[in-house]
């Protein structure tokens, strides 16, 4: 039986990614501005990180850039798709939801548009840095809560008109409220979470839906979610796509919101707050109160 604390189907997502492989490795456009955007944040790390693990990213782009980075030792890929990973260098077929590692690791783990469709995602994050060595990097990139929200509306407005009731058609994505709150919970120190919009504009809402098959980002919700798609609601939610999303041009507007997330294995050198009350600054005073405390109204 379906378990209901498991929205995505794993097993239809490494199909979907498998079909789409050709054209991954090939270079999708949207990977490719996700894997720069984090490249620019790696930039401004500038200690050297020897051992990195690159978790399926299916972006060549950020795999030579990682392997040619100064001080990388070793750049071993991961992903449950074996087409995926091909070309040269080490690699693993495995499941992001069940690293294969022991502890301590690599220096780094690094990847984009994967951990968006984890069933577990504090459990893999609790894995990954299991994998870290104390004072190692997780830098990663995945779409959050505002991605396809166009898409997201007009299907669910479709099957309204047109069936008088919805089901889930646009995945759920984390919340950039929450991602900060579940690398705590995963025993990162240091946590950092922020987010790009990326807007991508397209002739027809159809083209949308083809790049997204294309890229392996289809919806791949699990069999108790999920329910077939009628045509005639397909057909309605792209007349409301055409309708309400255009732009000047004529196209329409397809937004992507990119949650990039930054976290640190605890590590005794690492910056620490500093414990209540050993403050050297008295506050009453640089605020020309009386000691005692005041009251505020």
């Amino acid at each position: 039986m379906s378990d209901p604390h498991r929205p995505f189907d794993r097993r239809l997502l490494r199909l979907r990614r498998a079909r789409a492989a050709s054209r991954l490795l090939a270079g999708s456009f949207l990977h490719e501005e996700v894997a720069a955007r984090l490249l620019e944040r790696l930039a401004e790390i500038r200690r050297p990180l020897p051992r990195i693990l690159e978790l399926a990213s299916a972006c060549p782009m950020l795999s030579r850039a990682l392997a040619a980075r100064a001080g990388t030792e070793l750049l071993l890929r991961l992903d449950g798709v074996p087409a995926l990973l091909a070309g040269h260098g080490p690699a693993v077929v495995a499941e992001e939801e069940l690293l294969p590692f022991a502890a301590d690791r690599f220096d780094a783990v690094l990847g984009i548009m994967n951990l968006h469709r984890v069933n577990d995602l504090p459990g893999t994050l609790v894995q990954i840095r299991h994998c870290l060595k104390p004072d190692g990097l997780l830098l990663v990139a995945f779409p959050g809560g505002g991605t396809l929200g166009e898409l997201r509306e007009v299907l669910l407005r479709a099957e309204l008109e047109c069936l008088g009731g919805a089901a889930p058609r646009v995945a759920p994505f984390v919340e950039l409220a929450d991602a900060a709150a579940l690398l705590m919970r995963a025993g990162f120190a240091l946590p950092v979470a922020d987010r790009e919009t990326i807007t991508v504009h397209y002739r027809d809402p159809a083209r949308l839906l083809a790049d997204l098959r294309a890229m392996g980002e289809t919806a791949v919700l699990a069999a108790h979610v999920r329910r077939p798609l009628r045509r005639a609601v397909l057909r309605r939610a792209l007349e409301l796509y055409r309708r309400d999303y255009a732009v000047g041009d004529g196209r329409v507007r397809a937004s992507f919101e990119i949650l990039f997330m930054t976290g640190w294995k605890p590590h005794p050198s690492q910056p620490r707050p500093l414990p209540p009350g050993s403050g050297a600054v008295d506050l009453a005073a640089h605020l020309g109160r009386p000691p005692g405390g005041g009251q505020c109204s």
